[in-house]
């Protein structure tokens, strides 16, 4: 019942009301980043959700080359919303439209999908989120095994207790900086397979 009912009412409820709060404050990124940067506010990548499906993920665009998000270039304002995890904001409309969730694993590139073994693909069985039991506990400072590990256990154990466990250390982190994104522009290693 938690998962198909209270879930995503909760995550919709939050994430509305989450935008009405911050919407001063998105108008403020959104104008720092038109003043300062060429190019486009946000930055849009296909990402797989639940069931594998594709959609857009948006983030605030943080790097100066606004074709490719991969390339290490951060922007002095994408070196602060990095460093405070703001460049994830966006997100929330990604879980108003219902692509995604507050909490699952995070959404990975379309091109990693052939390469998950039967195990790895159970990530999509649940809707992904914008944090989750990988990013409490460890997110880019651990190996792909691991994610993997982690994200199969959210998806084993997904309950309210645990949504709440993870809601609490992801502010935890983020109030302390601890374990949220590197302000130093580095990429995670690509997933190539098992």
């Amino acid at each position: 019942m938690y998962q198909r009912i209270l879930k995503p009412v909760f995550d919709v409820t939050f994430s509305f009301l989450a935008l009405v709060f911050f919407l001063p404050l998105f108008l403020l990124i959104a104008a720092l980043i038109l003043i300062f940067n060429t190019g486009p506010i946000f930055y849009l990548q296909n990402r797989a959700g639940f069931k594998g499906q594709s959609f857009k993920i948006i983030k605030f665009r943080t790097r100066h080359n606004v074709a490719n998000e991969e390339i290490p270039d951060l922007t002095f304002i994408g070196k602060i919303l990095r460093r405070t995890s703001l460049d994830e904001l966006p997100q929330l409309i990604n879980v108003l439209k219902g692509d995604m969730s507050l909490i699952g694993p995070r959404p990975l590139l379309i091109e990693y999908l052939p390469l998950y073994n039967e195990d790895q693909a159970r990530r999509h069985n649940v809707k992904p989120g914008i944090t989750g039991w990988a990013q409490v506990n460890g997110r880019n400072a651990i190996n792909w095994k691991r994610k993997f590990e982690l994200d199969i256990f959210y998806v084993n154990n997904c309950s309210f207790l645990l949504d709440a466990k993870i809601t609490y250390l992801t502010v935890g982190r983020i109030i302390s900086g601890h374990g949220v994104n590197t302000a130093s522009g580095e990429l995670v290693e690509k997933f190539k397979g098992n």
